[in-house]
C-alpha cells in the first residue's frame, strides 16, 4: 500500500528564487530529497488565474517564463517534466460536476510551479500536470476544491500549491529596507492560528481572509492566497499541519510554506 504523500503549499516569491541559494530554496530541495518519491505531481500555481478550471493534459508541457525583466539566464531555463494526460483526466473526474477543461496545447508549467518544482526535483523525471484557480468563484469553493483532490494524496501523487500567504507588490521595498510591515506580519500571524481550524468550510477563517484588518492589504488579489486552501482542503482533521518555513521578502511579500501530513525523517 502506498504510503499516503502530503499537501504542500510553498511560498514561492520571486522568481529570482530560481537562480539563488538561499533558505527558502533549500527549503524545497531538502523537500526534494526528505519525501517520499512521489509517483506524479500536481502543481496549483498562483499564475495561472483563469475563468473556469483547466489542468494541463499534454504529453510534454513547455516551460512558461511569464516574467519580465529579469536576467537571461533564467528565460534560458528549461523544465521538462513529462506530462500526465491520465492523471488530468483522474483530476476531471475527481472534481466532476465541477467543468474542468483538458488543456492539450495552451499552457504548461508558469515559474509559480517549475520555479519551486525545479528546485526539489531537478531532473525533471516525474510526471505533472498543472491545475488553473477559478478567479471566478469565493474562497470556500477553492477550500472545497482541496477536499475533492485529497484522495489523489493516497495514490503516489504530490499536491504543490504555490503562492504568498501575503503579496503585496504595490507597498513592497524594492531598495533598502526589507523589514516586514507590521500588517504583513499580523496577516501572517492570522494564517498561522487557523491553519488548523475545524468546523464547516463556510465558516473556515481563512476562507474569510478579507474580514482580517490586514487581508485586503496584504492580498490586493487572490491569486496569491487561494493555492493555500487547496492544500489545506487536502486534511483530514487529523494529521499534523506544520509551518515547515517562514520568512519576508521586500517587506510585503510572505514567504510561509505548510506541510498538511506526516513530516519527513
Amino acid at each position: 500500500m502506498t504510503a499516503r504523500m502530503p499537501a504542500l503549499f510553498l511560498g514561492h516569491g520571486s522568481p529570482m528564487n530560481v537562480l539563488e541559494d538561499n533558505a527558502f530554496t533549500r527549503l524545497w530541495q531538502q523537500l526534494g530529497t526528505t519525501l517520499p518519491r512521489p509517483r506524479a505531481i500536481l502543481a496549483i500555481s498562483a499564475h495561472w488565474y483563469t475563468r473556469g478550471t483547466g489542468v494541463t493534459a499534454m504529453e510534454t508541457p513547455k516551460t512558461i517564463h511569464d516574467f519580465g525583466g529579469f536576467p537571461q539566464a533564467l528565460f534560458d531555463i528549461q523544465y521538462p517534466a513529462p506530462g500526465s494526460p491520465a492523471l488530468a483526466q483522474l483530476v476531471v473526474e475527481l472534481l466532476d460536476p465541477v467543468p474542468v477543461t483538458l488543456d492539450k496545447e495552451a499552457w504548461g508549467f508558469d515559474h509559480g510551479s517549475w520555479g519551486v518544482i525545479i528546485k526539489m526535483y531537478p531532473d525533471a523525471d516525474i510526471p505533472m500536470v498543472q491545475l488553473s484557480i477559478d478567479s471566478t468563484k469565493p474562497p470556500q469553493w477553492h477550500l472545497a476544491l482541496g477536499r475533492k483532490l485529497a484522495q489523489l494524496r493516497d495514490e503516489g501523487v504530490l499536491i504543490i500549491a504555490s503562492g504568498n500567504v501575503a503579496h503585496n507588490l504595490r507597498a513592497a521595498r524594492w531598495h533598502g529596507e526589507d523589514a516586514p510591515y507590521p500588517w504583513a506580519d499580523a496577516f501572517n500571524d492570522f494564517v498561522k492560528e487557523n491553519l488548523r481550524w475545524q468546523g464547516p468550510d463556510e465558516q473556515h477563517p481563512l476562507a474569510h481572509y478579507l474580514d482580517h484588518s490586514a487581508g485586503a492589504l496584504s492580498n490586493p488579489s487572490a491569486e496569491h492566497f487561494l493555492p493555500l486552501l487547496y492544500a489545506l482542503g487536502t486534511w483530514d482533521g487529523k494529521e499534523p499541519v506544520s509551518v515547515i518555513g517562514e520568512g519576508m521578502q521586500l517587506g510585503s511579500i510572505s514567504m510561509m510554506s505548510v506541510q498538511v501530513g506526516a513530516l519527513a525523517g
